[in-house]
């Protein structure tokens, strides 16, 4: 039970990451998931970037271990990479522009993948 709680949690604080280009451009990223959703259907083209493939791909993975009597280990660390290349490299931008909004808006989620990560070494087996 508690490895669902840890991937809805991924999948929860993934869409909180904040992304900020511009002088007045920014955007979470629940907004920029529900524009590619909407483009996936017109027009599916025009999404096909890794930086969006993946880490729809990876919450993708994420939600249907929800819904796994037991949640693989694999198919969670998959998931969590391939919605972490997105946030890691949000996480290194915000330390290198020192945009504390963006640094902030990826800690969740590293602290969370940090979790998960020591609960499959507890728990081996599981």
């Amino acid at each position: 039970m508690k490895v669902k709680i840890l991937n809805a949690l991924l999948v929860v604080t993934s869409l909180f990451g904040y992304l900020e280009w511009g002088q007045t451009n920014n955007m979470f990223l629940f907004e920029a998931e529900a524009e590619i959703l909407t483009k996936l259907i017109r027009d599916p083209q025009s999404i096909i970037h890794p930086f969006t493939l993946l880490p729809l791909l990876g919450q993708i993975l994420l939600l249907t271990t929800l819904f796994q009597k037991t949640p693989g280990k694999w198919l969670t660390f998959v998931g969590m990479a391939g919605i972490g290349v997105l946030l890691t490299f949000m996480l290194l931008i915000g330390i290198l522009s020192m945009n504390v909004k963006i640094l902030v808006s990826t800690l969740p989620f590293m602290v969370t993948a940090w979790m998960v990560i020591v609960h499959h070494r507890k728990h081996p087996k599981q």
